[in-house]
């Protein structure tokens, strides 16, 4: 630990994180949801939400 570079601190730190995502103290947050996604998920996530607020604002109009 002595003679890492600062990348390496990063990474380590970042490991260590993943490994304890609840040491972080904020959960699951929108970054972690699209990035386990992948494109073609995110893709359908935003387009589900388009479609809900057309219909919404078709019906309570």
């Amino acid at each position: 630990m002595g003679n890492e570079t600062p990348g390496e601190r990063r990474e380590r730190l970042r490991q260590k994180e993943l490994s304890n995502p609840s040491s972080s103290g904020h959960g699951s947050n929108l970054a972690d949801l699209v990035g386990g996604l992948g494109w073609k998920g995110t893709g359908i996530f935003i387009f589900q939400i388009v479609a809900g607020f057309i219909i919404y604002s078709l019906f309570f109009r």
